[in-house]
């Protein structure tokens, strides 16, 4: 028998000797539950029926080594959302014994109420009639602090503020979403650490869950722990942890004041947890440092060879080459590009609708062949859409290239856009508060994919009203990436001599001085949100109690305190007063002038889920155009009706050059 199987065995035998000898844990230590009264089901209903049949999944499911499960029940409208989450240094005992109470207990503390979060030190359970996965949701925080204080705050504070951020980027990127560490701060001291989220989470919405939970810690306070519906951040001065996870700790403290200290397991021949691990640790450790330093190294070769692949996309057509369509094809489903086919016409071309022999209903976006810029959108937006998956982003499912043609070929959206309905006086009424604010989130979620989730950080540089394609359930898709610019996974911002984009919607930097970045997008986001919120368009506003145009508009009625007036009179019987103040609050500050002072869009998703995140106040925003006067000297001998113009190109400026369809979905 060989040393390393031997070696394998000894851990195998002592790691499961300690579990056997290991008493069995109480039951769970609750620390706290929310479940608003706003949104309750009836009693014996089918909602309830749905709840108990995801319940009783979670508890089955609690027994799966990786601590975490989430589910889905029913079928619209009665549909439940739900998950629990297991501290990540406990055994799969302890968490089966947690998720099975917390199933139990949880009914006897929100007998009726749709969404839930209840909280114990060794686990968490949420659920919710409304779909939460993969979003820094609301639900809730609350902090728990230890009473006693530390005796230097402020360079104590600051180790907790940078073993915690460091912490928690190790935890964002990790399998589990879960990471440990303990940091001496002086000779007889150790600081211990753990951060935990959710694993539906992306790696950015864990590190902005992270953030947030880290800023609303207890900091002075010798221990402390944030908790929220996605993730928890916690430090102590002694080890509350599982120890075995980590290397022979220091002696041992007195436990502080006002937070109990980890329980004492005995085993039924008598050895204590201690001996044990005092026994397995080092054996443990070094295996386990050993493959971590293989993962290291491998996981560093596949980013190089990633890095390499992502390279070479930009200019590479092959990589699509799958997805190509002959051009008699396009033609038969389109009926020749007959204009009853027609749905719209941009800078770019004519968007036509068509139906292959299979059934399925396209777009077909048709280059103009008098477009000067036409070839090096269509390339651009082939390349980049045919890597893009996202359900809040429209699909392209191929693209057409034979001699002067070159087509898109995408999904095709029912609805139209979401100016179709926005600016019109009848059709806007089809879109209540509920489905304006859920078409807000979407957008985001969409941006967010872009800026941080794609293979490559993409900067849409186009994002209005008419590029917004809604689906049959009125869902937003992101459409038009023929302006969009990729950076590199570290670049921030690039410069332009060349401006492109929709006057009304471009940011000040972009639009004065061709600088962009990820808060460009923002800064158009923010009008389309305001512009969501009133029914009206910025690039054609017009009032008589001087303002100039929405966002100044929308500026002067939050100074006055009259925000509310700002409200599209179709929404006034069906808004939430919290959503639509929040939302306008979120619009200024992403209209703010210096980028420096726009949120991100990370953080802007967990804003419009998170109740409990508090908001800054925002900046006066960027009147670049401050009369009309010079907005019409500085727009001179253009239109400045987007829907309908397809403008020159000007040095700096460009009323929606070349944006790729203008008048409909397709």
């Amino acid at each position: 028998m060989s040393f390393f199987r031997l070696l394998s065995m000894t851990v195998l035998f002592l790691f499961f000797l300690g579990l056997a000898i290991t008493s069995k844990a109480a039951d769970p230590n609750y620390l706290n539950h929310i479940c608003s009264n706003t949104t309750t089901f009836t009693p014996n209903s089918t909602y309830q029926s749905n709840l108990n049949l995801l319940l009783s999944s979670l508890a089955s499911n609690s027994t799966s080594n990786t601590g975490f499960h989430n589910t889905t029940t029913g079928q619209t409208p009665d549909t439940v959302y739900g998950l629990f989450l297991c501290r990540g240094d406990l055994s799969t005992d302890v968490c089966q014994d947690c998720v099975t109470f917390a199933t139990q207990d949880v009914v006897q503390r929100c007998p009726v109420e749709k969404v839930t979060v209840i909280w114990y030190d060794e686990c968490l359970l949420r659920y919710s009639n409304r779909d939460f996965f993969n979003s820094v949701n609301g639900g809730g925080m609350f902090g728990l602090y230890n009473t006693q204080n530390a005796t230097n705050q402020t360079s104590f504070n600051e180790l907790v503020r940078t073993t915690m951020n460091g912490l928690a980027t190790q935890a964002s990127n990790g399998a589990k979403k879960f990471a440990t560490g303990a940091t001496n701060f002086s000779s007889f001291n150790t600081l211990y650490t753990l951060a935990q989220c959710t694993q539906d989470l992306s790696t950015s919405n864990c590190q902005s869950c992270f953030q947030v939970a880290i800023a609303n810690l207890q900091y002075g306070a010798i221990g402390a722990r944030t908790l929220t519906p996605s993730c928890i951040v916690m430090y102590e001065t002694y080890m509350f942890y599982n120890e075995s996870a980590l290397p022979p700790s220091p002696p041992s403290l007195p436990p502080p004041i006002g937070l109990p200290p980890p329980a004492s397991r005995t085993g039924k021949g008598g050895l204590s947890t201690v001996t044990i691990v005092a026994i397995v640790a080092p054996i443990v450790v070094s295996v386990v440092l050993f493959v971590l330093g293989y993962c290291i190294l491998s996981k560093r070769a596949k980013k190089k060879q990633s890095a390499a692949q992502e390279d070479d996309v930009e200019n590479d057509m092959t990589t699509v080459e799958s997805l190509q369509f002959d051009f008699a094809s396009i033609e038969a489903a389109t009926t020749k590009f007959s204009d009853d086919n027609k749905l719209g016409e941009g800078g770019f071309g004519v968007v036509y609708k068509g139906t292959l022999p299979n059934g399925l209903d396209i777009a077909v976006k048709r280059l103009s062949r008098s477009s000067g810029q036409g070839a090096e959108e269509f390339k651009n937006e082939v390349v980049l859409v045919a890597n893009l998956q996202h359900r809040n982003l429209v699909r392209l499912l191929g693209f057409c290239l034979e001699g002067e043609e070159k087509i898109l070929v995408y999904e095709f959206v029912p609805n139209k856009s979401l100016d179709y309905f926005l600016y019109d006086p009848e059709k806007r009424s089809q879109l209540d508060w509920s489905r304006r604010y859920k078409i807000i989130g979407g957008i985001a979620r969409g941006i967010l994919y872009l800026h941080e989730d794609s293979r490559l950080r993409i900067i849409h540089r186009d994002l209005k009203a008419s590029n917004i394609l809604l689906n049959g359930d009125l869902n937003p898709k992101i459409s038009d990436f023929g302006m969009a610019r990729i950076f590199g996974v570290d670049q921030t911002q690039g410069n332009t001599s060349r401006i492109v984009g929709t006057y009304g919607y471009m940011s000040p930097e972009y639009a004065m001085h061709g600088q962009f970045s990820v808060k460009s997008d923002v800064y158009s986001f923010g009008v389309l949100v305001l512009e969501i919120i009133t029914g009206k368009k910025n690039s054609s506003f017009y009032q008589s109690d001087g303002a100039d145009d929405l966002v100044s508009y929308v500026w002067k009625h939050w100074s006055e305190g009259t925000p509310l007036e700002l409200l599209d009179p179709t929404l006034t019987d069906s808004y939430s007063r919290t959503e639509v103040m929040r939302c306008i609050h979120l619009g200024l500050l992403c209209v703010q002038e210096d980028p420096a002072d726009r949120p991100t869009m990370a953080t802007i998703v967990l804003m419009l889920n998170s109740y409990s995140v508090s908001l800054p106040l925002p900046q006066q925003p960027a009147f670049f155009h401050h009369t009309r006067t010079d907005q019409s000297l500085i727009l001179k001998g253009l239109e400045t009706d987007q829907s309908t113009s397809k403008s020159e190109s000007l040095p700096l400026f460009s009323v929606n050059e070349a944006s790729i369809t203008e008048l409909y979905p397709r």
